[in-house]
Order: structure tokens, then C-alpha cells, then sequence
């Protein structure tokens, strides 16, 4: 005779379903492996459920932690080549799912405040991994996802060693218009993360503005920051499906400066490798 659940066992897994997390390591001689999905108790008392791959080199570790964070189109093809990508120049990626476990809905326009606990997890999760490299971390953010990192590099500073921002909102998306305008976000005035912000030429003004507010504040300040404008580029420009014979030369030439500026202040050998 079969067992009853009890309803606590149907509230139990509706209530702890679907926090996610991609999960890449490596570079060339990368062999994959899925894992099931199994729960997982992290610092902060946080629960979420792990569900990815895990790619792992023909060598040993460790390797250089790399937190990823997607925009709030959510984490779909492009963010998983992106995330390949990043694993395939030497780094431990995890990229932490921040939508739906929480059932959030493609391009949501109000920030989530709890889902910044999600992405904390993941950062912790990351440097928990016996493979990855005992120092901070780098992290690569698109759109959405830079505002998500700069709050941690003012929250955990000390975890971070570099930032890499697409096309970043350097704005709280909760804000008032005035300050979406005018205004910066204050924890642009806290970090000491070296930034380095890339972004299309055609992108949307108020990006643009925003970006280059955030520029001028962090280098007023003297911490490390580059910004980097790709002329004829549109918006979301590495991603584009119409992609054009220009935006395509960007996207290479953005991941290059991208994993020039990680390995630059995560301070890895030639090879990617911690020192």
C-alpha cells in the first residue's frame, strides 16, 4: 500500500522550489557531466536548490571564481553560452538564477529586494567550492545584473575583486524618475571594486547617462574604473540575434577586455591561473 503525504510535504517542496544556479568550469579538454538537483544548506540559513552543469578541465584545480549575473530577461541560452564562454578562458563560474525560483516573470520592471539574497547565496556558494581559488571573487553582470553586484562590492568589498558591467543600471530600478535622471546609486559612493563598464554607442540615453555619472563618481573617488563605448553598437549588443558585422567585432573585443580586466585585478598568471 502506497504511503500518504502528509500536506506539510507538498507545502515543504512548493515553498523550497527552484532557486537555481548554472554551475561551469574550465577551458579547452572541458568534459561535462549533469548533476540532479539536490538541496543545499548555505551560510545566512538560506536554502535554494542547485540544478546545472558542472564542466570541469583536463587539469586540476583550483581555478579562478567568477560569479555571473543575468539580466532580467532571465537565464536562457545566451546566458549559458556567455557563461561557456567564461568557463572556457579558465574560470569557476556560477551563475545563480534569481528569477524564477521566486516564479518572477521575464522583464520585470520593479527590483525584487529578497532576490539580492539569492545572488549573496550564490556568491557564498561559490567560494565555498573546493575547486575555486581562495581569494575574492570576479563577477561579470549584464544589464539588470551590475546594480545587483555593485550592491554586494558595497556589502562585501572585501569578497570582490573586480566587476564587469554590460551596459549596467548603476541606478535602484525602484527609484523615482528624478533620480533614474539625475542621480546615481548610493552605493556607488561606498564601493572601492575596481569597475570596468562596457556599452553600445546607441544604447538607450538614460543608460548612457546613468553609466556615465557612475564613471565620473567612482574615478572622483580614484577607484579604478574604465568605460568602454563600442561605436555603431545597439543596445544588448553581444546578444543581439541581428547582430551586425560591427556589433559582432564588439562582442569579441568586450569579452577580451572583460577577461583582461578580471585577470588584471584577480591577479592571475598569463596562463589564468591563481597565483
Amino acid at each position: 500500500m502506497a504511503a500518504r503525504k502528509t500536506p506539510g510535504e507538498d507545502h515543504e517542496k512548493t515553498r523550497h522550489r527552484g532557486r537555481h544556479l548554472s554551475i561551469g568550469a574550465g577551458r579547452a579538454g572541458l568534459r561535462r557531466r549533469r548533476r540532479r538537483t539536490e538541496q543545499d544548506h548555505h551560510p545566512g540559513r538560506r536554502r535554494f536548490r542547485r540544478a546545472g552543469r558542472d564542466r570541469h578541465p583536463a587539469g586540476k584545480g583550483p581555478f579562478p571564481p567568477l560569479l555571473f549575473i543575468h539580466a532580467k530577461r532571465g537565464y536562457e541560452g545566451d546566458e549559458r553560452a556567455h557563461v561557456r564562454e567564461l568557463a572556457e578562458q579558465g574560470f569557476l563560474v556560477v551563475a545563480p538564477d534569481w528569477q524564477s525560483g521566486r516564479f518572477i516573470e521575464r522583464w520585470p520592471s520593479a527590483h525584487n529586494p529578497d532576490t539580492e539574497m539569492d545572488v549573496e547565496a550564490g556568491l557564498d556558494y561559490l567560494k565555498s567550492l573546493p575547486n575555486a581559488c581562495k581569494q575574492p571573487v570576479g563577477i561579470v553582470g549584464l544589464s539588470r545584473g551590475p546594480y545587483y553586484a555593485i550592491r554586494l562590492a558595497a556589502k562585501r568589498g572585501n569578497d570582490i575583486a573586480a566587476i564587469v558591467s554590460y551596459y549596467g543600471h548603476m541606478q535602484n530600478p525602484n527609484a523615482p524618475e528624478p533620480d533614474q535622471l539625475f542621480r546615481i546609486a548610493p552605493e556607488i559612493m561606498q564601493l572601492a571594486t575596481p569597475i570596468l563598464y562596457l556599452i553600445g554607442e546607441q544604447d538607450y540615453e538614460l543608460r548612457r547617462m546613468n553609466g556615465g555619472r557612475a564613471f565620473y563618481a567612482l574615478w572622483e573617488r580614484g577607484v579604478p574604473v574604465e568605460y568602454q563605448v563600442y561605436p555603431m553598437a545597439r543596445r544588448a549588443f553581444d546578444f543581439r540575434p541581428d547582430q551586425t558585422p560591427e556589433e559582432k567585432i564588439a562582442t569579441r573585443h568586450a569579452r577580451e577586455r572583460a577577461k583582461n580586466w578580471l585577470a588584471q585585478w584577480m591577479k592571475l598568471t598569463p596562463e589564468m591561473r591563481c597565483q
